[in-house]
């Protein structure tokens, strides 16, 4: 059984709403386990733990925050070397749009990099003119159907390439599923 870890941190609520979509698309894909939590309570343990993440943080001066690099930092950075292989993915909400989610997205994915994560991003459309080519981004809450599907697509686009890489179910592969990858408009 293959497990992710959805590990967000989260200031004005807005970035935790996130995280339970995504964990709700992980939860798409039977066979999978589920651990949501914020960089507060997620341990080194989770970590390893975990076959796959998806990380998200708000977007702070287009970054990502502070209490989210410290988590990396800190509570990870001692199981560095006992990570590597794992698949991971991002996601962030910012103030609005234009304020810097996909860099702040790319940024997560760099530190997901360095630990020797294997990242990924979406090509599918989940909504007018909505992709998450470097993640799942919003500007606020994620109020749009558009958004809120991109990011269950995130999460269960992880739990299928947890499902083929580490359990071996080649049937989970994203481009043997049957669900629109581009939204109806």
């Amino acid at each position: 059984m293959g497990r992710i870890l959805v590990l967000f941190q989260s200031n004005s609520g807005n970035t935790a709403r996130m995280a339970e979509m995504v964990a709700e698309g992980a939860r798409q894909v039977d066979g999978v386990e589920v651990r949501l939590l914020g960089v507060d309570q997620a341990t080194a343990d989770d970590l390893k733990w975990c076959d796959g993440i998806a990380l998200g943080s708000p977007t702070n001066l287009g970054c990502v925050s502070w209490k989210m690099k410290k988590w990396w930092d800190e509570v990870a950075a001692p199981v560095w070397m006992e990570v590597d292989g794992k698949i991971g993915c991002a996601f962030s909400s910012s103030g609005g749009w234009g304020g810097g989610s996909e860099i702040a997205c790319q940024a997560l994915m760099n530190i997901l990099i360095n630990f020797g994560f294997l990242v990924f991003g979406l090509t599918d459309y989940t909504g007018r003119k909505m992709t998450a080519h470097y993640g799942a981004v919003c500007g606020g809450e994620p109020r749009t159907d558009g958004e809120q599907e991109a990011c269950r697509r995130i999460g269960r686009r992880l739990a299928e390439w947890v499902a083929v890489y580490v359990d071996g179910r080649m049937d989970q592969h994203p481009l043997r599923q049957t669900y629109p990858r581009e939204a109806q408009l």
